[in-house]
């Protein structure tokens, strides 16, 4: 009966190689090399003793049998694995049947079995699990910095599974932030890209974890601002009536002390935004002040919508609008009738003067007596 056991090697690990962690799991980045430790318990020299490599019991990853092997002309390797697999020579009068996976994939995880067949007393087999994709240390920039906010952005690429990342301050706390934007690259593994407002001077950290593989790192950086922001929210905000144009009702939004900086935009009764001319943004005390004119042409309600996504916060004030330009149908009704009757009331008296004419001139004509 075979005994299945679960290696323990420590062994060489060096820049690029990743070894198992005690569960008989090897962790590595896509790209680099990865040691699956197999050697007996009893360093027994198997120098003269086959051990078989498989992927999922099926692919053929490195046979050795006395002598012979796939990099010295064996055949029936799997083409995954050629020519990226070697083993360690010098190394099997000890027992150590290891191999080294060069250049990993993402394609290259899955499960992975050594086997010593014609082991005597017994066979051996040796499970090992390869995971290709763990996220590397993250990229950390700053994009864009005021004296009392700074906006960062985090860059993860290559990771698989796909990773959560989020921000952090130097007391664990996350920070708020937007949905990140994941995208797969070709050929396995997620690139990710996270940005958040930070409104303190504190170091903050990139976290990014991948909880199937008990996998973590972080990158971090330090944000000095030299001027502490007001109260994120906007502080207040109001919209109104302008005044009246040839072309519309003109509307403004006057919106003040928001930060992060908002987004301002005018939206009908039906939630369709309305076209808007250029706002005008200005800083003060640490917030922005905002103002923002629409031209509208229908009776409706508007509102004027304020959106910060950094800090998940949206208000809105709204006005109703019955422009005196733009009459309503029962107006328009009114008008056309009276216009209607204006006109037959012309042509009625038109006609009623021509026929007293006419009478009068044939009246005339048939009194007229010769002399």
């Amino acid at each position: 009966m075979e005994r299945l056991s679960l290696a323990c090697l420590c062994l060489l690990t060096w820049s690029g190689m990743t070894s198992a962690d005690g569960n008989g799991r090897v962790v590595v980045k896509e790209g680099s090399d990865a040691l699956l430790p197999c050697s007996l318990s009893t360093e027994r020299n198997i120098i003269g003793e086959l051990f078989d490599w498989k992927k999922d019991g099926q692919r053929e990853v490195f046979m050795y049998e006395p002598g012979v092997h796939y990099n010295n002309g064996r055949s029936g390797q799997d083409e995954q694995f050629k020519p990226r697999v070697s083993h360690f020579q010098d190394e099997l009068k000890n027992g150590n049947a290891s191999i080294i996976i060069r250049n990993t994939k993402v394609a290259d995880s899955g499960n992975y079995t050594c086997v010593f067949p014609h082991l005597q007393p017994q066979s051996q087999t040796f499970l090992i699990e390869l995971v290709v994709g763990a996220a590397t240390e993250p990229y950390i920039t700053t994009i864009d910095q005021t004296n009392n906010w700074s906006l960062l952005q985090c860059l993860v690429r290559g990771a698989f599974p796909k990773p959560k990342v989020e921000f952090k301050d130097s007391s664990g706390n996350v920070i708020p932030a937007p949905e990140p934007q994941v995208s797969e690259r070709g050929g396995g593994g997620y690139n990710v890209t996270l940005k958040a407002t930070v409104t303190k001077t504190d170091t903050f950290r990139c976290v990014v974890t991948q909880e199937e593989i008990h996998h973590q790192v972080y990158a971090e950086t330090y944000v000095f601002l030299p001027t502490p922001p007001k109260n994120g929210a906007a502080q207040k905000m109001s919209v109104k009536i302008l005044h009246q144009t040839n072309d519309g009702i003109l509307l403004q939004c006057e919106v003040e002390g928001a930060f992060p900086k908002p987004k301002v935009e005018f939206k009908d009764s039906d939630g369709n935004v309305v076209p808007a001319h250029e706002a005008q943004v200005s800083e003060r005390g640490g917030g922005y002040d905002i103002i923002l004119q629409a031209t509208v042409t229908k009776t409706d309600t508007f509102r004027c919508v304020v959106t910060q996504e950094e800090i998940h916060h949206q208000v809105y004030a709204e006005t109703y609008v019955s422009p005196k330009g733009f009459p309503t149908g029962w107006v328009v009704g009114l008008l056309i009738t009276f216009v209607i009757s204006l006109v037959g009331g012309g042509l009625a008296v038109h006609c009623f003067w021509r026929s007293k004419a006419k009478k009068f001139k044939e009246g005339s004509q048939t009194e007229r007596v010769p002399l």
